[in-house]
């Protein structure tokens, strides 16, 4: 967001996201999104936390790994809603931050974008990569200098299953939802 900002690129955060659970990482997420929005004047908009819906279409793919048909469906569903919303308040762009995590397969996500934005002939899906040129270390240094909350897994309920199971069995602590924020380096306080 802060490199479209800066490009001079006129955007607005769509922020729908049903497969945050559970409702208190949802509204944490949300809350930073908006604090960034405020901050920086970027429109915000709030749409619906359809989580019924979002489980309803996850099931029987409860126990898929990271990065597949679950994911696939998720994606899927959020960039529909994203490009429909675009495209009944004409937007002719759509793109999406997912693909800076290291952790997401950025042409999967792409992939789910161009399929939502191809259902409207006045609509394109922007890919970018947002890992190049460093992007992944200056999404970490934007977050310590905002003092971010710190997402420890994806967002989805299974995702958080799977993160603490593999914690627990390398010694580690479960994930504590609404803990962990990145601290500024001491050199930047």
């Amino acid at each position: 967001m802060e490199a479209m900002l800066a490009s001079g690129i006129e955007y607005t955060i769509f922020f729908y996201n049903p497969n945050i659970h559970p409702l208190k990482e949802y509204e944490l997420r949300k809350e930073e999104n908006i604090r960034f929005a405020e901050k920086y004047g970027i429109p915000f908009i709030d749409a619906d936390y359809d989580r019924d819906n979002w489980f309803e279409r996850a099931k029987g793919m409860e126990w898929e790994p990271e990065r597949g048909e679950r994911c696939t469906m998720c994606f899927d569903m959020r960039f529909e809603r994203t490009a429909l919303y675009a495209h009944e308040n004409g937007f002719p762009v759509i793109t999406s931050c997912l693909g800076i995590s290291r952790w997401k397969n950025m042409e999967q996500i792409n992939d789910c974008g161009v399929r939502a934005a191809s259902r409207y002939p006045d609509m394109m899906y922007w890919e970018f990569n947002w890992r190049k040129g460093g992007g992944s270390k200056r999404m970490i240094d934007i977050s310590k200098r905002e003092r971010f909350y710190q997402q420890e897994y994806c967002g989805c309920i299974y995702s958080l299953r799977d993160t603490n199971r593999h914690r627990v069995a390398t010694g580690r602590e479960r994930i504590q939802i609404g803990v962990q924020y990145y601290e500024a380096d001491s050199k930047e306080s």
